[in-house]
């Protein structure tokens, strides 16, 4: 089984992005499964979801963390692995982790990745499958928080659209607070097999994905990985 990640800098939902995952699971019509805890579950999120998908094709479903037990009688473990797909959107990081934590899920999402369920999002939604990054999940400043580390690096996301992203995240890896990792412009993806690399795509030429690390002398060095341009 392929271990297969799809990350990108945002986390709006297009059609490239998600056409792209769903053929990364080599299904004709895969059920993928849109995952909107960091958002608190925002209606108008969910609906762009749908919207997406009718002009792909996949079955979309949307999996909800603010159930009971009286009327869902599948466990989120079940409702993961009959999924094709997993597209994680964006919202608070940290929230989304611990209410994940909390049910089970974090678990269950590691076991789909496993057994070749193709995962990925953008924003809070790339973010969770690295060992850390910076986030706006806590009040006042970005601050680090630490993700499931299905890739042992770091990750920083909406890197060309917000201006302090960039030069912290060189500083927080210069300081040793995050190793070295992937960076994402908002409209660019890096697709994962097995952990390593296997492609960048972005929507457009201006947006580009990075691996970012320290040389010898405690430089930063910034490698722009080669990219394709989807539609």
């Amino acid at each position: 089984m392929k271990k297969q990640l799809l990350i990108y800098g945002s986390g709006r939902h297009t059609v490239p992005f998600l056409k792209y995952m769903a053929e990364a699971t080599g299904k004709k019509k895969p059920n993928i499964c849109f995952i909107p805890t960091a958002s608190g579950e925002d209606q108008n999120y969910i609906d762009s979801f749908y919207e997406v998908c009718s002009q792909i094709n996949v079955t979309p479903h949307v999996l909800s963390v603010w159930i009971n037990s009286y009327d869902q009688k599948e466990s989120f473990e079940e409702v993961i692995s009959k999924m094709d797909a997993i597209v994680v959107g964006g919202g608070n990081t940290l929230n989304m982790l611990a209410i994940w934590k909390a049910q089970g899920i974090d678990i269950a999402l590691k076991n789909a990745y496993n057994n070749g369920v193709v995962l990925g999002g953008g924003s809070a939604g790339s973010l969770c499958w690295f060992n850390g990054g910076t986030t706006d999940s806590r009040p006042k400043e970005l601050s680090i928080v630490g993700g499931m580390a299905f890739i042992d690096k770091s990750h920083c996301p909406h890197y060309n659209s917000e201006k302090s992203r960039r030069p912290l995240y060189h500083h927080n890896i210069i300081s040793g607070k995050l190793t070295d990792g992937y960076a994402c412009d908002d409209s660019s993806a890096i697709h994962f097999i097995d952990g390593k690399v296997h492609t960048s795509v972005s929507l457009n030429n201006e947006n580009h994905s990075y691996f970012v690390y320290l040389d010898k002398q405690n430089n930063i060095i910034e490698e722009r990985l080669p990219s394709t341009v989807i539609t």
